[in-house]
Formats: C-alpha cells, structure tokens, sequence
C-alpha cells in the first residue's frame, strides 16, 4: 500500500486587524499631537466650558444640521453625529472662540466633507457639495 506524505499547508496565519492602527490612523494622531501643542488654544475644546456651550449650540439648533438640515441623532463618530463647528475661523482668537452665535450644528459627515473643502480653498456649488455627499450616505437633500 502506497504511503501518504505531508502536504504543505497553502494558508499563512494573518496578522490581528484590530490590533494595530493603521498608518492613516496614525499619522492623523500625530496631527492632531502635533496641532495641540503648536496651537496653546486647542486646549479650549478639552474645557468643560467648551462641552457646556456645544451642548447649548446643539439645543438651540434642535440637532439640525444647518448646512442640509439632517437631524444628528447619530453617536461619534456616526455621520449623523452633532459636531460644533465655528461658523467664522476663529484662529486662536478668545471672543471668536467663544461666541455662541459663531458656533453652528454641522452631521459629522458634512463637516468633514464639505465645511472642510470650503474652509480649504474649494469653490465650487456647495448645494451639488451637501447633495452628493447626503446621496453617499443614502439620505435626500432638500435645499433649505
């Protein structure tokens, strides 16, 4: 009778995928490192007067999203997650900071998509902007 032999095993062990973050994720913690310590005034949004006045913001909006009108109903980092966002970039300065009426309700994903573009540069139709980043998510734009 013929003799098995060993075959060679085909698959390799993969690594953890939660374990280690990933280059992406780490270089943007390191911004964000970077940013708190050149910037004395990032200190402000650890302050619990901080978290006191974006709650008030929130209130006052009715978690609605000013730009496009979604209710944040969503937990961070959910798209419809609330962010306080500064209307006018306040650059360190105290009065602009603290403004409540410089302050505005944005979904997490409108103001990482289209407040950022705007706030870089990008001048294009902000309502095509808010409406194809809502089709992405799955949600209907109205126009305000």
């Amino acid at each position: 009778m013929a003799r098995l032999s060993s075959i060679k095993p085909r698959l390799q062990a993969l690594g953890s995928r939660i374990a280690a973050p990933s280059d992406r994720q780490e270089a943007e913690a390191e911004r964000h490192r970077q940013r708190d310590r050149t910037q004395p005034w990032r200190r402000w949004y650890y302050t619990e007067r901080w978290r006191q006045l974006r709650k008030d913001v929130w209130v006052r909006d009715n978690f609605t999203c000013r730009m496009s009108g979604i209710i944040c109903c969503g937990a961070y980092p959910a798209a419809n997650s609330p962010v306080a966002d500064h209307i006018i970039k306040h650059n360190g300065d105290e009065a602009l900071f603290w403004d409540i009426d410089n302050v505005q309700t944005l979904a997490k994903v409108i103001h990482d998509r289209v407040k950022q573009a705007i706030e870089n540069g990008w001048s294009g139709d902000v309502e095509a902007l808010i409406a194809k980043v809502m089709s992405e998510q799955g949600w209907t734009y109205r126009p305000r």
